[in-house]
């Protein structure tokens, strides 16, 4: 047995029907599409929810809710990340430019520091916002905690 004597089931495989091709082939005049209208013709598509003229769901269903322009979303940094980012690169103060630098926020990214986790150095944190149990952390260990606006 080899590539070359591979070969689909039987009946997997059918042939596509030609239509449009004359009254011999039973698929001619109409072509299968029926007779008048808008889907017997050329270049018809309906459009995404078309319900046959009856209102679409979307149109039915009323619209609630909305965004809030001035919510301030925050990049949570939790204080395991941080101990492990302070023992590999070897640094005890840490502010978003040096989380920018070394990949682990977006330059306009706002950082939260959260208290998952667990801190044994003594670190000097700056950051947009902190939790109340990892500002407490921080400080057990005589680091400095600084909010920046």
């Amino acid at each position: 047995m080899d590539l070359s004597s591979l070969k689909p089931a039987k009946g997997s495989v059918k042939s596509k029907t030609r239509v449009g091709r004359g009254e011999g082939s039973k698929k001619g005049g109409t072509a299968g599409r029926g007779t008048k209208g808008q889907k017997s013709r050329s270049g018809y598509s309906r459009k995404i929810g078309f319900e046959g003229g009856q209102m679409p769901l979307q149109r039915r269903v009323p619209k609630f809710g909305f965004k809030n322009i001035f919510k301030e979303t925050y990049k949570p940094i939790n204080l395991d990340i941080l101990q492990d980012f302070a023992e590999k690169q070897n640094i005890t103060i840490i502010n978003p430019d040096v989380l920018y630098e070394y990949g682990l926020i977006s330059k306009k990214d706002k950082v939260k520091i959260l208290a998952r986790g667990e801190l044994k150095l003594t670190l000097e944190v700056s950051a947009h916002a902190f939790s109340k149990k990892a500002k407490e952390e921080i400080e057990k260990l005589g680091g400095n905690v600084k909010i920046i606006n």
